[in-house]
């Protein structure tokens, strides 16, 4: 084999048209990723990106638009149980799943209904 891999570069998550403000205030503001700026060729398309550690999180505009209910971004994080506070604190609710050897999560969901899982490793 001559390729390898190296990680993921970034996640698209999709959004309802016109919902760049809600990304913005979710994915920047409550959960704290840095927006970065889209490139010029892209930037018609509409959507959002931030970065996310050394990835990066791309809200995508979707005009058919409907939610992800199972399938999910894991995002690993410092402080889980501030940011289950904070996301709790903001109105937003938190669900549980059996929890995995050597890490604590749990899952919400975005302002579009798409589930996310927040995990921290012991």
């Amino acid at each position: 084999m001559e390729h390898s891999f190296k990680g993921i570069d970034h996640v698209q998550i999709a959004a309802p048209p016109g919902s760049e403000e809600q990304a913005r205030a979710f994915y920047g503001h409550l959960l704290g990723m840095p927006e970065i700026e889209k490139p010029e060729n892209l930037k018609s398309r509409g959507g959002c990106w931030f970065s996310c550690g050394s990835q990066e999180v791309h809200i995508g505009i979707q005009p058919d638009f409907q939610a992800a209910k199972k399938a999910h971004s894991g995002f690993t994080v410092h402080a889980l149980e501030s940011l289950r506070q904070s996301l709790q604190e903001a109105g937003y609710e938190i669900s549980e799943e059996p929890p995995i050897d050597g890490r604590k999560r749990f899952f919400t969901h975005d302002p579009f209904g798409n589930r996310i899982e927040f995990l921290e490793f012991d």
